[in-house]
């Protein structure tokens, strides 16, 4: 199973936000998206999860314009985890992750006990199975985003695209979540600002700038000391880590 782009742009008014985008994201890969704010990741994550309508081009779902499929044919197989996922109803966690199996249900079928297991998993992938009677208001931010995480996973997906996702979460988690995103059997997505997490757990690396793709390769190849001072006017010194022999960037 793949997901590809063809040529799309997307406009805000006379403002082009993503500019000209070709990828293709082999089955089982895990591709991170990298570039300063305002470079059109976020766009590009929402067009790729059909969210958005690209103003040209086309996305493809093992070949077939996203365009084409309904929606909740999309959403039987992507998953989408953005940015700032929120609710004002002080629903319980385990009911959260629950709407992950709504694509999977007709308004005539009944709830399994193998959407029990799976939403069961879902919750202990996070680590918040302690936590699936809580109530949605008594949650922390990060508490909040992995619960947005397991509801993505519950939709049992061939791709989960995840926009910056360890956003509010302290360093354990981030960790655990980015080493689950990298071993999961599915095709992800993931936009992240942090190179080093970014090295260490993507298979390859696509790189933005003003909506348009810069760079794109292996981590190997693609950070560089040049282009992080280019794109993200940082200067840094990067070594190989003796400990897990990827890169690993040292800013200065």
């Amino acid at each position: 199973m793949t997901i590809s782009a063809e040529q799309i742009s997307w406009r805000i008014g006379k403002k082009t936000i993503v500019n000209n985008v070709s990828l293709r994201v082999a089955q089982g890969e895990t591709l991170g998206l990298l570039g300063p704010n305002g470079s059109g990741k976020s766009s590009l994550l929402r067009i790729l999860a059909g969210l958005r309508r690209p103003d040209s081009g086309s996305v493809l779902l093992d070949d077939v314009d996203l365009a084409r499929m309904g929606k909740k044919q999309v959403a039987k197989r992507v998953a989408f985890v953005e940015q700032h996922g929120a609710t004002d109803a002080n629903i319980r966690v385990e009911d959260v992750v629950k709407l992950g199996r709504t694509p999977h249900h007709s308004p005539f079928s009944s709830w399994t006990t193998a959407d029990d297991r799976i939403v069961s998993d879902a919750l202990e992938r996070v680590e918040m199975a302690d936590r699936r009677h809580q109530g949605w208001q008594s949650l922390s931010g990060g508490e909040r985003q992995r619960v947005h995480i397991a509801r993505a996973l519950a939709q049992s997906p061939m791709e989960i695209l995840l926009d910056e996702p360890t956003n509010h979460l302290d360093i354990h988690h981030q960790i655990q979540l980015m080493r689950l995103i990298s071993t999961l059997p599915v095709t992800s997505i993931v936009a992240i600002h942090d190179l080093n997490h970014a090295a260490m757990f993507c298979d390859s690396l696509i790189v933005m700038q003003h909506g348009q793709i810069v760079a794109r390769g292996t981590p190997e190849t693609v950070l560089t000391e040049t282009l992080l001072r280019d794109v993200f006017q940082v200067e840094t010194r990067i070594e190989t880590s003796p400990y897990h022999g990827k890169k690993h960037i040292h800013f200065l």
